[in-house]
C-alpha cells in the first residue's frame, strides 16, 4: 500500500502552511530555571530522597577528584571532570527504573557509576584499554560517547524500537551545551518528536563548549526553547539544585512512559574544572567567575537545606564523607594495578560473524605475536 492509498493520508485541500500544528504555549519553558531548594517547594520534597541525593553527591565529588588525580599519576589518559555538575549526573541515574536506558556522553562517567557501573570499568575507555569497559546490557547504560551528540539518535532509536515492541522503557540521553550545536542533536530531536518516542534529553548547560561560551553557540532565549521548534515540551531547571533536577526529570520520564513523547530539559550548571586535564581554562574565563559559582555548589545547597530542616547532622555529614573516601581508596588501589591486556581482544565483539578481512588481520597479528615471543630466531624475515 502506498502513502496515497492509505486512509486519510492524502488531502486535496491541506491546511495553510502557516497554521501551527500544535499550540506552542504549553511547550514553552519557564522564564527562569525551576528551583526547589531554598523555596517553599522544598518542604514537600521526600526527605529520604534528599538524603540519598546528598550521599551520592558527596561520593560523586570525591570520585571526580580521585579520577582527576589519576590522570596526573599517568593512570588515566584523560578525564573530563563533572565537578560542579554532580546534581545532573546523580539525578539522571536515580530517576530511571532498572529497565530504562541511560545514554551518556564522555563527561557523564559519574552518571554511569551512580547507575551501578563499576567505577574502574567506567574509566576503562578513558584509560585507553577498551572502547567500553562494561557490559551495556547488564546496566542499561550505553557506551560513553566521545563524539559530540552521536548518542542522541541512538537513544531515540532504542526508545522508538522499545515502544514498537510494547516494552515499557524510557531512554534518557545526556549531552552538553556544545552538543546542541551538532547536526545529530537536530536529527534526534526531530525524529523523537515525530515518532513521539519515549526519550528524555538532558542538556547540561555548563557555560562552555571547551573554550566557546554559550553566547557564541546560539542566539536562542535558552536551549530549552529549542524544544518548541520540534514540537516537544522544554523545561528549564537549576542544574545545581539536585532536588529540582530530579523532580523535573521524573516528570519528563513519567510523561514519556505514559506515551506523551519526548521532553528537552536544560539544566543550567557550571563546569568548575577545566574541559579536561589537557585544557587550560584560565585562558578563556576569569577565576572570579568560577568562584562565584562555587557559592552555588550543589553539595552546599543540599547540605544547607538538610541541616536547616534537621534532616542531617555532623555525624551524617561525616558518614557521607567516609563512604566517599572508601570509594576513592578502592578506585585508587585498583587503578594502580596494571591491567592484563590481550592484543587479540581487538578482534572480539566487532561483528557477530567476523568478516574475511577481520580474520586475516587477526591471523596476521597472531603470527607477529608468536614470532616476537619466539625471539630473534623466530622473527619473520
Amino acid at each position: 500500500m502506498t502513502v496515497m492509498e492509505q486512509r486519510d493520508a492524502y488531502r486535496p485541500t491541506p491546511p495553510p502552511a502557516w497554521q501551527p500544528r500544535t499550540d506552542p504555549a504549553p511547550l514553552l519553558p519557564d522564564a527562569r530555571p525551576y528551583r526547589v531548594l531554598g523555596t517553599e517547594a522544598a518542604a514537600k520534597a521526600d526527605s529520604e530522597l534528599l538524603r540519598r541525593l546528598y550521599a551520592q553527591l558527596v561520593r560523586g565529588r570525591r570520585y571526580n577528584a580521585q579520577a582527576t588525580a589519576l590522570t596526573k599519576q599517568g593512570r588515566l589518559a584523560v578525564y573530563p571532570s563533572s565537578t560542579g555538575q554532580e546534581a545532573c549526573q546523580v539525578a539522571a541515574a536515580l530517576v530511571l527504573e532498572e529497565r530504562d536506558w541511560l545514554f551518556p556522553s564522555y563527561r557523564d562517567t559519574l552518571a554511569a557509576v551512580a547507575r551501578g557501573v563499576d567505577p574502574v570499568q567506567a574509566l576503562t575507555l578513558l584509560r585507553g584499554d577498551w572502547h567500553t569497559g562494561y557490559d551495556p546490557y547488564a546496566h542499561r547504560v550505553a557506551p560513553l560517547c566521545t563524539p559530540l551528540a552521536t548518542q542522541l539518535p541512538h537513544a531515540v532509536g532504542l526508545a522508538h524500537a522499545a515502544r514498537l515492541k510494547g516494552d515499557d522503557v524510557v531512554a534518557l540521553a545526556m549531552v552538553g551545551d556544545g552538543g546542541t550545536s551538532e547536526g545529530d542533536f537536530h536529527e534526534a530531536m526531530n525524529f523523537a518528536a515525530v515518532w513521539q518516542a519515549p526519550v528524555v534529553f538532558l542538556v547540561q548547560n555548563n557555560g562552555f563548549a571547551i573554550s566557546v561560551p554559550l553566547a557564541k553557540q546560539t542566539a536562542a532565549p535558552s536551549l530549552a526553547h529549542k524544544a518548541v521548534g520540534y514540537g516537544m515540551p522544554g523545561r528549564l531547571v537549576d542544574g545545581n539544585d539536585a532536588a529540582a533536577v530530579h523532580e523535573v526529570l521524573a516528570d519528563a520520564v513519567a510523561h514519556a512512559r505514559a506515551g506523551g513523547g519526548p521532553t528537552l530539559v536544560e539544566a543550567v550548571t557550571y563546569r568548575i574544572d577545566a574541559h579536561t586535564n589537557a585544557d587550560d581554562a584560565t585562558r578563556y574565563r576569569a577565576d572570579g567567575e568560577v568562584e562565584a559559582w562555587r557559592d552555588h555548589d550543589p553539595i552546599l545547597l543540599l547540605e544547607r537545606e538538610l541541616t536547616g530542616r534537621g534532616l542531617l547532622d555532623e555525624d551524617g555529614i561525616q558518614a557521607a564523607r567516609e563512604d566517599a573516601e572508601t570509594l576513592a581508596a578502592d578506585l585508587r588501589a585498583r587503578m594502580n594495578q596494571d591491567p592484563a591486556l590481550d592484543p587479540m581482544d581487538l578482534f572480539a565483539h566487532v561483528y557477530a560473524q567476523p568478516t574475511t578481512q577481520l580474520l586475516e588481520q587477526e591471523t596476521q597479528l597472531q603470527a607477529e605475536l608468536d614470532a616476537e615471543a619466539a625471539g630473534p630466531e623466530g622473527a619473520v624475515r
